[in-house]
């Protein structure tokens, strides 16, 4: 849900829903103080009635204004009388009423404190028939005037007056006020925090998360994860932030991994040119020592030396192919094939340095003469020469055998190259492509090099669109295997 969506759900989430609640809650309450009135005044209430006190509070007195009215005519004698006046004026004032006796122009009964007689306007005593009884409602003196005319055994002209004040509301309208007062702070304070714990959980959560995560990148901590379940703008920001932080670490990883292989490349490669260089120092100062007294052994020095200055250009070689190779700055010239002369070429190329090794080199070509691949000459020869120094380096027989085998793969051309060396073993197979892995690490000078070189052969094969794998068996041998997709020229139809 977008956040312009959950702002326009909160507006109108805290308009409308306290006012339904409040008109909800003011016709439960309402309900209710009218059946308090109903029981304790005896009369049906409206909301008309009820808004108005004026015409409320004349309604409450109606069944006592209808008893006077009895008494005034069947029994008259009974405002002389205090006791009964007392009860009437007490009853009265629960309604808050009073009652007012008139005998003749005098006062004989008056019942209430509030107002006194001479704010009053008393009517005359009427003798018509159905106006002696009368209601007289002074809103500006706050009062309503109920008047019942009667005559007494003596023949004088009675009065007897109910007054109402309007000073104040009833207990039951302020007791609603309040509860709906109460109600209506209770309804925004609900509604106010539900609507803070929403916008807390689905804006403000995030953004602290984020805020705590900026925190710990700053302070170079990459562990940890940020948990994005919004659907809005803040979810997107956060899983973006996600997102950036695994880049952050894997290319952090990928530094450490970096700087780590870099050392031990130059590790690798500073001992292993350390190793030619002792021994060309020592030929050399053999030589200008005259300890090389015979053209055989002079010869015999030279050539050691040349040897280890191919050990050195081969070593610094792979170095310079390696930082290309990691920065994906390999040189490639691809062209057309003919598989199984090119490999013929490379194993009489090779024949002649593995047999001063004794080492047997034999080809195996099961292919047709005009199989072609697409790659670039120099580079497979890179892989050739890696792979056969590899098998040299391991060879542990007193007869070493090298076989290349050309194969079809249907679509593929195959290429095994096996030898008959030491092998290796089931749990260092997996790692023999990754680089600087060592099947043997205690370093020798027998054994060196720098842990590239089937790295090297990996990347070169992959970026031919090959795949290259091994499979080994110890003290037996090695199989290397290549495939490459054959070259097929496109038929055009008209």
């Amino acid at each position: 849900m977008k956040i312009r969506t959950k702002l326009a759900i909160a507006f109108f989430t805290i308009i409308i829903v306290p006012l339904a609640l409040c008109l909800i809650t003011w016709l439960v309450l309402s309900q209710y103080q009218f059946r308090i009135i109903k029981d304790y005044y005896g009369i049906e209430t409206s909301y008309d009635t009820f808004s108005d006190s004026t015409l409320f509070l004349n309604r409450v007195t109606e069944t006592l204004y209808g008893e006077i009215e009895r008494d005034a005519k069947n029994s008259p004698e009974v405002f002389q009388d205090r006791v009964y006046m007392d009860n009437l004026n007490s009853q009265l004032r629960n309604k808050y009423s009073f009652l007012i006796v008139r005998e003749n122009d005098s006062i004989t009964y008056h019942g209430g404190s509030e107002i006194h007689v001479e704010n009053l306007v008393l009517p005359d005593y009427s003798d018509e028939e159905d106006v002696g009884n009368r209601v007289i409602m002074d809103r500006e003196n706050k009062y309503i005037l109920k008047q019942v005319d009667f005559l007494t055994e003596a023949g004088k002209k009675g009065s007897a007056f109910i007054v109402t004040t309007l000073g104040e509301l009833i207990p039951e309208m302020r007791w609603l006020l309040r509860d709906i007062i109460l109600a209506m702070v209770m309804i925004l304070g609900c509604t106010a925090v539900i609507l803070i714990a929403w916008i807390y959980q689905s804006m403000v959560k995030p953004l602290r998360q984020l805020q705590e995560a900026t925190h710990k990148i700053k302070e170079g901590n990459l562990d940890f994860t940020i948990i994005a379940d919004n659907r809005d703008e803040i979810g997107e920001l956060c899983r973006d932030f996600e997102d950036m932080r695994k880049r952050l670490k894997d290319t952090m990883e990928e530094k450490i991994q970096y700087d780590m292989e870099s050392k031990e490349l130059i590790s690798n490669i500073s001992h292993d040119l350390k190793t030619p260089i002792t021994a060309i120092k020592g030929y050399a100062e053999g030589i200008l020592d005259g300890v090389a007294d015979t053209p055989e052994r002079q010869d015999k020095y030279v050539r050691t030396i040349y040897n280890k200055v191919n050990d050195m250009s081969r070593l610094i070689d792979e170095l310079t192919f390696y930082s290309k190779m990691d920065t994906n700055r390999i040189p490639y010239t691809f062209n057309k094939i003919h598989v199984e002369q090119y490999f013929r070429d490379c194993v009489e190329e090779l024949s002649l340095d593995l047999e001063e090794k004794n080492i047997e080199l034999a080809y195996f070509n099961y292919l047709e003469e005009d199989v072609i691949i697409i790659a670039d000459v120099e580079q497979l020869k890179r892989v050739i020469n890696n792979i056969i120094n590899n098998s040299v380096k391991y060879m542990d027989k007193r007869k070493g055998i090298i076989n290349i085998r050309v194969k079809d793969a249907v679509d593929f051309v195959q290429v095994e190259i096996e030898d008959n060396g030491k092998g290796i073993s089931v749990r260092d197979l997996p790692y023999i492509f990754d680089r600087f892995y060592r099947t043997d690490a205690s370093r020798n000078s027998s054994q060196g090099g720098s842990g590239i070189g089937l790295s090297i052969v990996k990347k070169i094969v992959e970026d031919h669109g090959g795949r290259i794998w091994a499979t080994s068996r110890e003290n037996t041998g090695t199989v290397m295997c290549m495939v490459f997709r054959k070259y097929q020229e496109e038929s055009n139809y008209e």
